[in-house]
């Protein structure tokens, strides 16, 4: 069982590397990376240029506390990461999805952020 989930993760780590060597955001077109545990969901927009992190959100902000890590939480906290950006002037990202595959939360999420109207 822990064998299964080390290997899992590595070949995580191992798409994650390779997905950033391509991958960068600049104050144009910041980066919008995600993380995803059991229990939690964040989202941040990084500047890579300068390192600087321009908006986040996670499911552990008192705000948020009643969201859960699912396809339906996922497409609210999109919605409410989208209105964030909006707010200061961001309106185009890049997708970091961070090793993840793009398909259930992760696409939800990023559903819900380009119907807030965030284009990437």
């Amino acid at each position: 069982m822990l064998r299964k989930m080390l290997e899992k993760d590595r070949k995580r780590l191992k798409r994650k590397v390779h997905i950033r060597k391509r991958i960068s955001g600049t104050s144009d077109r910041p980066r919008m990376t995600v993380f995803r545990s059991n229990r939690a969901l964040s989202v941040q927009v990084i500047d890579d240029t300068k390192g600087h992190t321009l908006v986040s959100a996670s499911t552990l902000e008192e705000a948020f506390r009643g969201f859960k890590v699912t396809v339906e939480g996922a497409g609210q906290l999109g919605e409410e990461m989208g209105k964030r950006l909006l707010e200061k002037n961001i309106t185009t990202v890049v997708f970091d999805r961070n090793g993840y595959l793009y398909h259930g939360v992760i696409k939800a999420l990023a559903d819900g952020t380009r119907k807030a109207g965030v284009r990437f």
